[in-house]
């Protein structure tokens, strides 16, 4: 099947170097990764990009994982990055997998954050139905937004993240996320398609698990190693799903290490 219609990606382009292709999670842009970004451009070319539906990237009501893969390589191609490193957290490891899978030739090598080649645990939904019944028209700044979020989210922290998707303008706030893509796609976006039979990426791989986190676990290891031979599992103690987050110098010394610095 040919790749969907690719979207131009809004992106942060900083250091010089072999290129470097960050990808963010569910509800997250290149924004959450520019801590991450700016030590790792003291080496490399970092690009972090705004998946589609996502921050300043275009949206579109198509949200699968080969749409949101096309999106990546049309990028690669577009801005001549040859063969790139990406790391890719949740559901941008989801996309970094499938772009790794069908166009190997695009990654060198591959890091993946806290998700496995599997259908994902729990659900997001809940998110998004909430941040879709908060009235804007009534929210005059951001404390009035986390008041109206908390009533769904007592955590101050996932309010604060999912939050980061309000912006202020002219017309007053309004949301840097597709909420009606996200929930049209939820299923999809838990899942993940298992590719062509023989299909693998063959290319160095390393899938960070955090160990406060149930989304890799040792059932998943048969199907990585079918999926990307020469992925190596390396788990970070007592971190959880925003291990870029929640532990970033562990984070880092782990993805440096992998990548060559």
């Amino acid at each position: 099947m040919a790749d969907p219609t690719p979207l131009p990606l809004a992106f942060t382009d900083t250091g010089a170097g072999r290129p470097l292709l960050i990808l963010h999670g569910l509800f997250g842009s290149k924004r959450n990764w520019g801590a991450i970004a700016k030590v790792l451009s003291a080496h490399r070319r970092v690009l972090s990009l705004d998946l589609r539906n996502h921050g300043e990237s275009p949206w579109d009501p198509v949200m699968t994982y080969p749409a949101l893969a096309a999106d990546v390589a049309h990028f690669i191609h577009a801005h001549g990055l040859g063969c790139p490193d990406v790391i890719g957290h949740s559901m941008g490891g989801k996309t970094a997998m499938t772009l790794a899978l069908a166009h190997p030739e695009l990654v060198r090598a591959l890091c993946v954050v806290d998700i496995a080649p599997a259908p994902s645990p729990g659900t997001f939904i809940h998110y998004v139905e909430a941040l879709r019944a908060m009235d804007l028209s009534h929210i005059v700044s951001r404390k009035d937004a986390d008041a109206l979020l908390a009533a769904a989210e007592k955590n101050p922290g996932i309010r604060a993240f999912l939050l980061q998707n309000l912006e202020s303008g002219s017309g007053g706030y309004a949301w840097r996320v597709n909420l009606e893509a996200l929930s049209a796609a939820m299923e999809n976006l838990l899942d993940f398609a298992a590719p062509s039979p023989g299909r693998s990426y063959k290319g160095p791989t390393l899938f960070l698990a955090g160990g406060a986190s149930n989304y890799i676990g040792p059932h998943h290891h048969g199907e990585i190693e079918r999926l990307f031979p020469a992925a190596r599992v390396e788990v970070l103690p007592g971190v959880g799903h925003w291990a870029h987050a929640e532990a970033p110098n562990l984070f880092l010394k782990h993805v440096t290490d992998f990548l060559g610095g």
